[in-house]
């Protein structure tokens, strides 16, 4: 039986590389209030590992509203269980070891040197080598380097109006550096400290970003890589995820259409399935994502595609929005995705009785037609929420 595990501590462990990894008090959290997040997105008949308390409670009242095709299992469950098959967010040793004491078989999981070659295949240089073959015409951009020496990092720093330095492993808007063109004391250091650890940094310029988008795909680890849809998502002025738009695949293409041809997009989907097919293959089977951006220039092409700024050999947010919105969304409508952080225990609460009041919901044919629904449970302990407001 399949047991979706949502383990959003994967890139720390990644670069962090020992089996005995112990993520974050953040991670940690985040990690327990979201554990049901996967019953979104799993796969028929699964069953998604989380505690039972609370979380037993919400997706029963889920199931009243939604075909969910998942139940849960919590870890003594486990070592009862027959054939089980893990589906993690993604894939590292940690885990590995982790669901090997809870009694999952070792021949349901990825093997040490499997898991080696997905570590190097998920370190960003894989992004900066993939970079120059997606080049398909004028309409694309994009520059990117791995950088091992701190003169070579000094020099792009100090030759770019603005830059981003970003640690080769490291979560998606985490380890990364914004640079205005000079290479102070602090930004040496930090670089000194990844190249030690990494063995570099990963050094791009800066471009006027008019969307940040993504195209999302499933490769079966025989080399057979298919297209899974759209994501359009927003990033803080650090990078960091913030959330997504909830659309249809058409409407996201009418969106990006506006600035670049849609037979730039065809072709660079078609590129992609060939390149991944190519670079992972044989070693990876599972959802990907390749993060994206539509950006300005001041000539007469004025907008191009940069089409691969981040690859996210994982599942991610933008397939997690992408997947609920085709599977529990009505056609034609239209909302936003949000994973949402609150300091305070009890602030999630207040935000979620508010949002309920203010945005009743609306469910026919077991999908939403409008307003707010919380896709994980929320409590007085709640630190980080997912939810989605349909309109």
């Amino acid at each position: 039986m399949n047991l979706h595990i949502f383990n959003p501590d994967n890139d720390l462990a990644l670069a962090n590389g020992d089996e005995n990894y112990m993520p974050p008090a953040s991670a940690r959290q985040m990690t327990a209030d979201l554990a049901l997040l996967p019953v979104w997105y799993a796969f028929p008949d699964g069953n998604v590992l989380a505690s039972s308390a609370y979380n037993l409670t919400f997706l029963n009242e889920m199931r009243a509203l939604f075909s969910l095709p998942a139940n849960l299992i919590t870890e003594p469950e486990v070592a009862a269980g027959v054939n089980i098959q893990p589906v993690p967010w993604g894939w590292n040793t940690a885990l590995r070891k982790r669901l090997l004491l809870l009694g999952v078989e070792e021949v349901a999981m990825p093997a040490p040197e499997q898991l080696g070659r997905l570590t190097k295949l998920s370190h960003r240089s894989t992004a900066v080598e993939l970079l120059p073959k997606l080049q398909l015409n004028d309409g694309f951009c994009g520059e990117s380097a791995y950088l091992t020496a701190l003169d070579v990092m000094k020099e792009f720093v100090e030759n770019h109006p603005e830059s981003m330095l970003k640690a080769p492993l490291s979560g998606s808007g985490k380890g990364l550096n914004r640079c205005k063109g000079t290479f102070t004391p602090a930004i040496s250091g930090w670089c000194a400290r990844v190249a030690e650890r990494q063995g570099g940094v990963v050094a791009e310029p800066l471009y006027e970003k008019a969307e940040d988008f993504a195209m999302e795909f499933f490769t079966d680890g025989a080399g057979r890589v298919s297209f899974a849809g759209y994501s359009l998502f927003r990033t803080g002025s650090g990078g960091a995820y913030e959330g997504n738009d909830l659309l249809s695949d058409g409407a996201i293409e009418e969106r990006l259409t506006r600035y670049v041809p849609l037979s730039d997009l065809h072709q660079l989907q078609i590129c992609l399935q060939k390149e991944i097919s190519q670079i992972a293959g044989a070693d990876y089977s599972g959802y990907l994502g390749v993060d994206m951006m539509v950006c300005a220039f001041a000539d007469e092409l004025r907008y191009r595609i940069h089409p691969c700024v981040e690859i996210n050999l994982r599942m991610n947010m933008g397939l997690v929005a992408r997947m609920f919105y085709d599977r529990y969304v009505q056609s034609e409508a239209a909302g936003i995705f949000r994973i949402e952080y609150s300091a305070t225990a009890g602030e999630a609460l207040c935000k979620h009785q508010e949002r309920t009041r203010q945005y009743p919901l609306q469910v026919t044919g077991g999908c939403v037609a409008s307003g707010y629904l919380p896709l994980t449970p929320v409590t007085g302990k709640t630190h980080y929420s997912a939810w989605v407001l349909v309109e």
